[in-house]
């Protein structure tokens, strides 16, 4: 049994395949992929075509969901046009603001921008999201769903919170990894052999993850739980937070990615 209804799917990179991926596990009615990378294949789940002129005649999706980069919007939102007005537009393009993409779709669009991000590639992603001027509840309610099979789900009226949730959340697994590559590195630095170092690197951060997710207690207290006074931990955090070093450096950098997203949007 389908509990996803037909959905046009333009874009297959790497969110655009995780969110299919999710979709498949939920049961995914007959729908069609967009993507000029890849060649052209029949379904039976999903038929996947080069480009808009080529999707079967008669195809009603309920949802379009936009996963190209923002820096083809200008080119490839119009293209689907055509579908304003009976399904649900939902974009995950970094940057691209509602107005923006109604100036390319047309008036009649009922528009749903969103940010996930890359976690959703093993249904553990977070997502934001934003409805747009005459989004239905029942709208909204599917782009939840499609958003829910590759992790959680918030949604903001807000428009203007979203840059700076890309810049936490979006690209907020870049941090986590560069965390986990320092580690490695500084192991490696203090005599840890190479496969050691790497799996104590991996392992910690993910594992602190899970415990963060499974906690009650914030970041902060559970930060605290770990630092004995005049310890090992205490030690390093000293070096960490000297004069404010690494919270100052993080702030300035979730700063730059906002700045960023609002660059995007021209």
């Amino acid at each position: 049994m389908s509990n996803i209804p037909p959905i046009l799917l333009v874009g297959l990179g790497k969110m655009g395949g995780a969110m299919l991926a999710g979709w498949r596990e939920r049961g995914l009615a007959p729908s069609v992929a967009v993507d000029p990378m890849l060649p052209p294949s029949p379904g039976p789940e999903v038929t996947v075509v080069a480009d808009a002129a080529a999707i079967p005649a008669g195809f009603k999706p309920a949802a379009i969901v936009l996963a190209v980069k923002p820096q083809n919007a200008a080119e490839t939102l119009p293209l689907y046009a055509r579908f304003a007005g009976d399904a649900v537009m939902l974009s995950i393009m970094a940057g691209r603001t509602l107005a923006g993409m109604r100036s390319l779709l047309g008036d009649k669009a009922a528009i749903v921008r969103a940010m996930p991000n890359t976690p959703a590639a093993v249904r553990q992603g977070v997502t934001v999201a934003c409805p747009g001027p005459g989004v239905t509840a029942a709208q909204r309610s599917l782009c939840d769903s499609l958003l829910a099979a590759i992790g959680s789900v918030a949604w903001v009226d807000d428009e203007g919170l979203i840059d700076p949730v890309t810049a936490v959340s979006g690209s907020g697994p870049a941090y986590v990894f560069l965390l986990a590559e320092l580690m490695e590195q500084a192991g490696l630095e203090q005599g840890l052999p190479p496969a050691l170092a790497r799996q104590l690197a991996r392992e910690t951060v993910s594992g602190s993850g899970a415990l963060l997710a499974a906690s009650a207690e914030d970041a902060a207290q559970l930060r605290k739980n770990v630092t004995s006074p005049g310890g090992t931990t205490a030690a390093a955090l000293a070096v960490l937070m000297e004069s404010a070093a690494m919270p100052a450096a993080l702030s300035r950098a979730i700063e730059a990615a906002t700045k960023r997203s609002r660059e995007l949007a021209g």
